[in-house]
């Protein structure tokens, strides 16, 4: 919930259009502020895909803080594991990917076969720079969540995203401190 543009796009061609929410257990307070406003604004259904365990359930089993020792587990369980098991059944998922974002997403084709879920993925925004990504939130006078203007360009989960310093890369932010630089549903 960075942005609402994928929501906005859908709803206003298919109303009440799913739109998956990954209930990860650590998101900032303010990206659940934007998407309580963008259930509210949009015509759109949203549907939380959950872990297996609460957060506490996790630390119990792994100890806490997983997300700093081991955040490609913590990721796995709070993020891949829940979209993987919400797209069971599915035909297709749309997805907020652009090209732009980093180097590992430079080549994201706008739709291809998604073999890890074995349905069709499409990123109909794969070729929007940033300046498109900002004229159509103007345009349509969308919400936007407020960390964005604080200096958190790519945000995540609250315990792996920090501010990015002027000049440093939009991504730089995230599981700063280690060579991570995707969750690994995209991957």
């Amino acid at each position: 919930m960075q942005d609402v543009i994928l929501p906005h796009l859908f709803a206003q061609l298919v109303p009440g259009v799913e739109v998956l929410f990954l209930q990860t257990g650590y998101h900032f307070e303010e990206t659940l502020q934007t998407r309580d406003v963008a259930i509210r604004d949009l015509a759109i259904t949203v549907i939380e895909a959950l872990p297996v365990q609460s957060v506490a359930e996790q630390d119990s089993q792994y100890g806490e803080k997983l997300h700093d020792r081991d955040p490609n587990l913590c990721c796995f369980l709070r993020k891949v594991d829940p979209l993987a098991r919400s797209l069971q059944g599915r035909a297709a998922w749309v997805t907020g990917v652009r090209r732009i974002e980093a180097p590992t997403r430079a080549n994201t084709p706008i739709v291809s076969w998604d073999s890890k879920h074995d349905l069709v993925k499409i990123n109909p925004l794969a070729a929007w720079s940033d300046d498109d990504v900002e004229a159509y939130q103007v345009e349509h006078h969308l919400a936007r969540n407020p960390l964005v203007a604080q200096g958190y360009p790519s945000i995540g989960c609250a315990p792996c995203t920090r501010k990015v310093a002027v000049g440093e890369d939009p991504r730089a932010g995230r599981w700063s401190g280690n060579d991570k630089t995707e969750c690994g549903i995209h991957q």
